[in-house]
Formats: C-alpha cells, structure tokens, sequence
C-alpha cells in the first residue's frame, strides 16, 4: 500500500509538471460562447453541451464541480480543440457629415458626431487551437487529488480596417487593423472528500493569467474619450494575473438522481497597465463570478440525462458592464479608463445545458447536449463598442462519442455548433447609424485519457 501511494505521488508530480508544459500552450486566442465563457471545458462535456456539474467524467469535473472528482478515479485527460468563430459587423446609413453639426471641430473631433464606415465587415481569424489537461489522483475510496489546466472563454476580433477612425483630420485615420485579443488561462488543483459514500465537497483554488492587446482604437484617445490616451491602443499584449477558487457538492442522493452545486468566486486580476486608459478602473479587468446548479438522472444503467443551469455575473465587473452612455445618452459614461468609464454595457446571462449520455455497450458511448440562454449579455443600445467582441451566442448544439479500449483507456471526440445570432441598435455617438453585430461557431475536439 505504501508502495503504490509513493508511486501515486510521482505521477502526481510528472502530471504537475505536464501542467506547467500544457499551461504555457493553453493560453490561446480565446472563444466567445456565453459571452465569453467556454460552453464546456473537458472533451466529455464539450459533448454534452457542458451540462456534468452533478455528471462527472473525468479529471476536468473540477472545472465545473470540485466534488466531482472523487467520482472520476485515478487518470490523466488531454485535450485538444479546433475552434471557428465568424463574427462580424454591419454598419447601416451614411456617417453624418461633421460640416451639417454646430459647434462641431473636425481637427479634434470635438463635439463632432462618431461615425463609422458603411458597409460590412468580417474578422479576418478563423481558427484557434485550444488545449486541456486534467490529472486525478485517488488518495482512498473517499478523498481525492487533481490538477486542471484549461482556457475559459474570451474575446478576438481582427478587422482588416479603420473601424472608429473615419475621420481624414485626425492622425490615425489610415491606421489598421481594428480589434482585440483576450487570452485566459486557469490552473486549478483541487481536493474533494466523499461523506457516508454519498456526499462529496471540493475546493478548488484558481490561478489566473490574462494576457490582452487591443488595435486600432486609439481614436478614442485623441478625440478627448480617454483618461489616459497614452495607453488605450497598440501597446502589444499586456499580462494579469489573479487568484480565486471554486467550491463544490456532489449529492449521489439514489443510484439514479445525484445533484451538484458549484461555486466561483470573482477572481480579483492586476490591471493592464498599458491599457489603463480602456478599461475602466485603470485597466481593471476583473473574472466575474458565476454558480452553477443542476442534476443527474440514470433511468436505466445504459442512459443518463443531466440538466444544468449556470448564471454568470458580468455586472459585477465594471469594464465589462459599465454602459458606454451615460443616462441621457448625451455622453459617455465616464472616461475610458476611469472609475466610471465607459465599458461594454454586459447584463448577466443565465445558461440552460441539457445532456444525454448513452452507453452503447463497453467500448462506445455517445453523447448529445443542446445549450441556449435567456438572452446573450449585449443590449441593442451597446452595440457600438461591442463591435470589438461580439460576444451574441445562444444556443449551441453538440454531439459526441467515447471510444474505451481493453486497457480502460478512451479515446474522445466532440463537435459543436453555435447557431448564428445577432444583435442590432442605433450608433450612440451618430443617430444616423445603425450597427449589427452576428456571430456563429463550430468547434471539433479530440481528447485521450490513461485511466489506471
């Protein structure tokens, strides 16, 4: 017994180090599915349309459901995932010509209205490679140790144009292109103990690490909408980092029905520093915290269904949900880059995930989900700056399979489809204007795990 926990220990130590190796790959472009978190983080859930906060699967459940791992057993997970966004824009009706507006200075831009360019236009990047690594280890039959590292969602758009800047007078005019790149990673261990051989509890510490870069907005800048214009634009990527935690229960209340409840607290970041005049609170860009509820029901051994329910809390954080207009509508909210300055306007958003699971026989089992919320979290009102991360997703649909080989170990495949949404409203800096942002996605994952 001795023997095997000493050798548990040093896979636990070579899969912490797999971690750092995975940790520095996962920090990719980032996806935009509700709003910017991902809709599902382990290959499994992926496929179930991320529904698994009271169905765990494997060494993953911890980013949905610390608990969950007691479940799971001792095993490695990795992941891989091809994902494509097409996001886009539409701006309707002719800027307004600053000669026809009183009071207005075309060499500043003072007082002028803030039109954009007619037309449509797509974001130039298609494809990002997300990685996943997950690594459990099973202290006894009721306690358990593991380590996840994955992406959450986030936000890229990459325009081949002058979006904001259509005025010749300023001296950005001709700069491109237009858009933003957001990556997030998280390392999360956990520990989970199991009560009475039915109730576990997990905790699950988080680290954080954002990486950022905007382009092509320094407009707002030199139009006088910045605290601190020097550091609103084209500063190359700027690093956050931060700290958190997750906590969880899984209730296996019969052999049929479990329910799991998980927790995430707001992860606290450091400031951009060299984006202090975009973000709110001086480059502030906090982690919003979000919970999730849901269950499992197991009608007959071969089938299982899981319904889950998340809310996530963008209001929380202001450079997410500060409105980009004040009340009247007559200004911007405050500064870019103040205490009050001016953000993307986000409401909160509550997921519905719906699963099913179906084990075939011993080597295949497949899966489908569908997922949609209330509404995505941009207001028509807030389009204007949320050309730069479209974020308008509400349903996704999946499907999925697990391939398990005589050794136990599974091969994993998932796809799922964003269906296209969009989302139109009035330029607030040009009454004249009317935007529309749209977006969909699919994605295809492969994953292997070594279960021993």
């Amino acid at each position: 017994m001795k023997q095997k926990k000493l050798i548990g220990l040093r896979n636990l130590l070579l899969g912490s180090a797999a971690v750092i190796a995975c940790g520095l790959m996962a920090a990719s472009d980032a996806n935009a599915t509700n709003g910017y978190f991902s809709h599902g983080y382990s290959i499994k859930n992926k496929a179930l349309a991320g529904a698994g906060v009271a169905l765990p699967l494997d060494s993953l459940a911890s980013s949905m459901n610390p608990a969950g791992i007691t479940e799971v057993g001792t095993r490695v997970d990795l992941g891989i995932s091809l994902f494509s966004p097409s996001r886009g824009y539409d701006v309707k009706g002719n800027p307004t010509n600053p000669a026809d507006v009183p009071g207005c200075d075309p060499m500043t831009g003072a007082g002028c209205p803030f039109g954009l360019k007619k037309g449509n236009e797509d974001s130039d990047s298609k494809y990002f490679v997300i990685p996943s690594f997950g690594y459990n280890y099973m202290i006894n039959d009721n306690s358990a140790v593991g380590i996840a590292v994955f992406g959450n969602g986030g936000m890229n758009t990459d325009y081949d144009t002058n979006t904001f800047n259509v005025n010749p007078m300023l001296p950005n005019y001709k700069n491109k292109p237009t858009g933003v790149d957001l990556m997030q990673l998280f390392i999360a261990p956990t520990y989970a103990y199991k009560f009475a051989g039915k109730h576990s509890f997990g905790i699950t510490p988080i680290i954080a690490v954002q990486f950022f870069e905007a382009q092509g907005v320094q407009v707002f800048g030199e139009a006088g909408f910045s605290d601190d214009p020097n550091n609103i634009s084209d500063n190359g990527h700027d690093s956050s980092f931060g700290y958190g935690a997750r906590i969880g229960y899984l209730g296996q209340l019969t052999d049929k029905f479990s329910i799991g409840l998980s927790y995430q607290s707001e992860i606290n970041m450091d400031e951009f520093d060299d984006y202090a005049g975009l973000f709110a609170e001086q480059g502030d860009f906090d982690i919003p915290q979000n919970f999730t509820v849901g269950f499992a029901f197991k009608p007959i051994p071969s089938v299982r269904f899981a319904f889950d329910w998340q809310r996530i809390y963008y209001s929380d954080i202001d450079s997410i949900a500060n409105p980009m207009m004040n009340g009247s509508g007559t200004a911007l909210n405050g500064p870019l880059g103040s205490n009050n300055g001016a953000g993307f306007g986000w409401d909160d958003m509550d997921v519905f995930k719906f699963g099913l699971e179906w084990e075939r026989s011993a080597q295949w089992t497949y899966r489908f989900g569908y997922s949609f919320s209330d509404d995505q979290p941009i207001p028509d009102k807030e389009v204007m700056f949320n050309i730069l991360a479209p974020g308008v997703i509400e349903k996704h649909a999946t499907f999925g399979f697990t391939r398990t080989f005589a050794n136990n170990n599974e091969l994993d495949f998932a796809f799922m489809y964003a269906f296209n949404n969009d989302v139109e409203g009035p330029n607030p800096l040009d009454p004249a204007q009317k935007i529309k942002l749209e977006m969909n996605q699919w994605e295809v994952s492969l994953g292997y795990s070594w279960v021993f």
